[in-house]
């Protein structure tokens, strides 16, 4: 399959892409960030997001959604990383509804999905618990009381999580932390009973927040997927989020690159139009190349989801890792391309720098996902 859009993804994208730059400039998160807002994103645009399809943009038209796929995802994150759009996007129209989809029952969907493409509820993915992310070292644990489990322990870094309406919480229902064996995903309401949660203002001006559980109790009804042997839902829910991130990252990188080169078309130094000089030029040349790679992996990474998603972790990670990098190397120049300036909040290339830092820890960073290739290489 050629590693490009196709039509009717190319609409979409330009769709998006008109949209956020109407709707959701970068100028709405220096106003969301300067006025402190509570939710952290705008509740009218995700309502907007909702009439416009995007938030159900994964989910099948039986359930209120559009019923598009990984590549339509995709292409709508790489379009909020280029504005810096602060949206419930990756928690609930991606990973809440992947996890939804992908281990939910009849009743389950039912209930949640039709509210998740209608922009009615916030969900959010718990799964960290430590400074990085290893989602097999969760120790929240679930015990088995009467007809059902009792939750207790804390989650960190869950994006939204402090707003959120429905959380997925990945729980130890056996084994010890570490192990793959023993996880279950469970599906608890925001307010229930026991939920206590701290909102976390991130450097990039989005939200996330610490999620505690203090005899949290739920029936067994609300266990999304297998007791015991949820990891492998979990990695599958963790891989959709990993790909679309790496969409919003190429976006990220892709608008970096744009800025930095209007700003060296325009500033002067030594009597000269900086972009002129040939250093400038061949670092330009190497970062545009590096972003094209990018751009490809990460169209494969979720061509691959749509098409066999059970042989696509190798190629997420792919282009996670990459998208990590290359991002990183994007936002880096684009600060140095602009001297000083580009340190100060005048300029919008520093918001970039921070969301690339922000979204390159989330879902596991270059170097994590550069470990798991290579052990799935055998080394």
């Amino acid at each position: 399959m050629a590693l490009v859009l196709n039509d009717e993804q190319t609409m979409l994208r330009d769709t998006a892409r008109s949209f956020l730059a109407s709707e959701a400039p970068v100028a709405a998160l220096r106003q969301l960030r300067d006025a402190n807002v509570a939710d952290g994103f705008s509740r009218e645009l995700w309502k907007q997001f909702a009439g416009m399809g995007f938030a159900g943009v994964l989910i099948p038209e039986d359930f209120g959604g559009v019923g598009l796929g990984h590549v339509e995802a995709g292409v709508v994150a790489e379009e909020i990383g280029r504005n810096l759009a602060a949206t419930p996007f990756l928690s609930t129209a991606v990973l809440t509804a992947s996890a939804l989809l992908n281990g939910g029952s009849d009743a389950q969907k039912a209930a949640w999905l039709p509210k998740i493409a209608g922009g009615e509820i916030i969900g959010a993915l718990a799964v960290d618990e430590g400074a990085k992310h290893r989602p097999e070292k969760t120790a929240l644990q679930a015990t088995r009381t009467g007809n059902g489990f009792t939750l207790n322990g804390a989650k960190t870094f869950v994006v939204d999580g402090h707003v959120a309406d429905l959380l997925v919480v990945a729980a130890r229902t056996s084994g010890q932390p570490g192990e793959t064996q023993g996880l279950t995903l469970f599906l608890v309401a925001g307010d229930a009973g026991g939920v206590s949660r701290e909102r976390t203002v991130m450097v990039d001006a989005h939200n996330a927040a610490r999620v505690n559980f203090d005899n949290v109790q739920v029936d067994a009804d609300a266990a999304l997927g297998p007791v015991d042997g949820g990891y492998e839902l979990l990695e599958r829910v963790l891989n959709v989020g990993r790909a679309v991130l790496a969409a919003e990252l190429s976006g990220v990188g892709g608008q970096a690159f744009d800025i930095a080169q209007a700003y060296v078309k325009e500033r002067s130094q030594f009597g000269r139009i900086i972009g002129e000089f040939q250093a400038l030029q061949h670092r330009s040349a190497h970062l545009f190349s590096e972003l094209e790679v990018t751009r490809a992996a990460v169209i494969k990474a979720l061509q691959t989801l749509d098409a066999s998603p059970e042989k696509a972790a190798t190629i997420v990670a792919v282009a996670k890792a990459r998208a990590g990098a290359s991002t990183e190397l994007a936002v880096q120049e684009g600060v140095q391309m602009h001297g000083g300036n580009g340190m100060t909040d005048a300029f919008d290339i520093g918001l970039y720098m921070k969301r690339a830092r922000v979204a390159q820890e989330l879902l596991g960073d270059s170097n994590f996902h550069a470990d798991r290739l290579a052990r799935a290489n055998g080394y």
